[in-house]
């Protein structure tokens, strides 16, 4: 019998951009777990569809147990705790059960650059996928989503600008108090400064959605609209590590999840991650662990990493 989810597997995650409901305005968009269950049916859980995004994925459990894999680990979030599931990574929903909650989907030009500054060790791409916030914080957040959920259906309420005025206001409130989740660490590398360390966030949110078909400084210089040296010198401040080193990082965290707890085999991980050769592959996997792809594989399944 041929396995169909392993075909599925070899071939490149999908990227989605933000396509809201038509009337829904300003990158933002808000409703329930429920909602969104019973608006698709039994996509996208039956059979399993990996996908990426280019926006931000907040749910927040009120009842019941969501299972939810982001980067091929299937995360457990339970009431009272937020699933974050940031742009670039790969996600894939599980059939829905008796979860319910709310559901907030925002792209991250929503949010202003004062926030998105302080909001730096949430929105990074290796922040954690399940946050619980602070016991004293749990009732604030939920009301002020059921808040955010009654203005975005009130749209047409009040004025255009107003709305989306408040929608942000109150997508930026929650956020800044789930910022001090504990599960947050209280040292993570803010790189959402001035100068630099900007420019050095910019290219981990590029890198996020590109690591996969991009791999030159160069390539990621160009799309910021900056030189080599400038990300180079940026990369240095907020790391100490060379452009390129960051890349391959990248590279070989998505090889490890891959060939690890989602079982891919070496072939398939060489072509996602833009390889042309598995041989290539193999050479640079080994050169950063000490392993070959197979060896890391089987080590992985006798210890369950």
């Amino acid at each position: 019998m041929v396995d169909k989810r392993h075909s599925r597997r070899q071939a490149t995650v999908p990227l989605y951009g933000f396509q809201p409901p038509v009337g829904t305005p300003y990158g933002l968009e808000v409703s329930t777990v429920e909602d969104f269950f019973a608006e698709h049916d039994d996509w996208p859980w039956n059979p399993p569809r990996p996908g990426r995004a280019t926006f931000h994925y907040l749910i927040l459990v009120t009842e019941g147990k969501l299972l939810h894999d982001v980067d091929h680990v299937t995360r457990t979030v339970t009431c009272g705790q937020w699933l974050w599931v940031r742009p670039g990574h790969a996600q894939c929903w599980h059939p829905p059960g008796d979860a319910r909650g709310l559901f907030i989907l925002f792209e991250p030009e929503v949010l202003t650059s004062d926030a998105a500054r302080l909001l730096a060790p949430l929105t990074a791409h290796d922040a954690p996928a399940v946050l619980g916030p602070h016991p004293d914080d749990g009732v604030w957040l939920q009301q002020t989503a059921l808040q955010l959920l009654d203005e975005h259906r009130a749209l047409g309420r009040r004025p255009l600008d107003i709305h989306h005025a408040l929608r942000r206001s109150l997508l930026e409130s929650l956020l800044l108090r789930l910022v001090n989740s504990p599960d947050v660490p209280s040292d993570s590398a803010s790189a959402g400064g001035t100068g630099r360390g900007d420019t050095y966030a910019r290219f981990v949110d590029a890198l996020e959605l590109h690591f996969r078909e991009l791999h030159r400084a160069a390539d990621y210089a160009g799309l910021l609209g900056c030189s080599v040296r400038t990300l180079s010198r940026a990369a240095r401040d907020v790391t100490g590590k060379g452009v390129r080193e960051v890349i391959d990082e990248r590279r070989l965290l998505e090889a490890r999840r891959l060939l690890g707890s989602a079982g891919w085999d070496a072939r398939a991980v060489a072509a996602h991650l833009g390889f042309t050769d598995p041989a290539n592959f193999g050479r640079f996997f080994r050169g950063h662990t000490g392993l070959t792809p197979a060896a890391f594989t089987a080590r992985a399944t006798r210890t369950g990493m």
